[in-house]
């Protein structure tokens, strides 16, 4: 179902996470759970995946994770902000303390001028630290091909997570 590097990815990924101790949540849109899905193949990875969101739709979006009606119509579910957002909500919605978000356009319809196919944006959102996001003009590569190379994309981000710094403690 899934590319061999993507799941050889997803075992590195989990023995990481679990050797640091760190739970990891998913916040999909076009990528319809992939991530979690990679992930899942791997043997004990219930240390490691406290839970996945799926939010297809806006509604979504706003209902599971808490991304606000206003920041959807100001920027677009595919947007740099909405991808901070989903990871952000992630993070409050679940006990995890690593987030990932994907939202984008796989094709071969719901692109715009400005929003072609395969724009993708990606946040990863960590307990104490900045938030991280990417975005992505795979191009019109095809469907399975969009989501394949965000999936890779988020796990690229996902290894980077784990050596972050943390932020300095604030002072009143």
């Amino acid at each position: 179902m899934l590319a061999d590097d993507i799941l050889e990815t997803a075992r590195s990924l989990v023995a990481a996470y679990a050797a640091a101790g760190l739970r990891l949540v998913t916040a999909e849109s076009c990528t319809g759970g992939l991530v979690a899905a990679a992930i899942t193949d791997v043997p004990g990875s219930s240390a490691v995946l406290e839970r996945g969101f799926v939010t297809y739709s806006n509604e979504a979006k706003a209902e599971a994770l808490g991304v606000g009606l206003e920041l959807l119509r100001a920027h677009g579910a595919v947007s740099a902000q909405v991808a901070v957002a989903m990871a952000e909500g992630a993070l409050r919605h679940s006990r995890a303390d690593v987030a990932v978000s994907i939202t984008g356009i796989a094709g071969p319809g719901g692109a715009t001028e400005t929003k072609p196919i395969g724009l993708v944006h990606l946040a990863v959102a960590r307990s104490g630290r900045e938030t991280v996001d990417a975005v992505c003009h795979f191009g019109d590569l095809g469907r399975r091909q969009v989501r394949e190379a965000a999936v890779r994309k988020a796990f690229e981000m996902l290894a980077g997570a784990l050596f972050e710094r943390a932020l300095p403690e604030q002072r009143s």
